[in-house]
């Protein structure tokens, strides 16, 4: 059994390839959303074009998109195109990838959305990671939980059930991450690894 890359960039590992925009759809599964850095004026035909790519059978996931509070899109623009890709991801039956930077509290409005929200790459305080456990999201864990001692604590406490590992885009081997995950969860590799693939099977065939 493969390690579950949640959200990577390379095209050669078994997980959810992030489609850039403009870039040719994979023969792998991925993810398509326009990511806050990637708005412009053409942002409405962009977003056709996205819905276009996402009905592709081994399209798994809309995202990255989300809310990004050090970029330089207006707030209100940037949470209209995010509400547009759940309501898409809805209408398709299918996961969303979150990208949030400083709009935590934001993202909480979208709690109740019938579709699964999936924060990628969290790495923030305990009591982020609690409001957004509470409010059903699950979270995509990096390469940061190698080296960061509270993240490893919030790794500990979190559900298992609602949890994935992820490389992004950075260059380390998964392993490492599924090694030491293992170890804070106090569960086996094997263990780590099938719970992994089937959380993913949850999302995507949610009821």
């Amino acid at each position: 059994m493969d390690f579950l890359d949640f959200h990577h960039h390379k095209i050669s590992k078994a997980g959810i390839y992030n489609l850039n925009f403009g870039e040719q759809i994979p023969k792998q599964t991925f993810s398509v959303g326009l990511h806050p850095k990637d708005i412009t004026k053409n942002w409405r035909s962009d977003f056709e074009t996205i819905k276009e790519i996402s009905l592709s059978e081994n399209c798994i996931a809309i995202g990255e998109c989300g809310l990004d509070g050090l970029i330089d899109v207006d707030e209100s623009l940037q949470t209209e195109i995010f509400k547009a890709h759940i309501n898409w991801a809805e209408e398709i039956r299918k996961p969303v990838i979150i990208h949030c930077v400083r709009r935590f509290s934001q993202l909480l409005k979208f709690k109740n959305a019938k579709a699964p929200l999936i924060i990628h790459g969290f790495n923030k305080k305990k009591n982020i990671a609690d409001e957004m456990r509470n409010a059903g999201f699950f979270l995509s864990f990096g390469k940061a939980v190698s080296e960061n001692l509270s993240l490893q604590k919030i790794v500990a406490d979190f559900p298992i059930s609602k949890m994935f590992l992820e490389t992004d885009d950075s260059d380390f081997d998964i392993v490492k991450l599924y090694e030491k995950t293992a170890e804070i969860k106090s569960v086996s590799i094997e263990q780590l690894k099938i719970q992994m693939w089937e959380n993913l099977g949850n999302i995507i065939n949610y009821e």
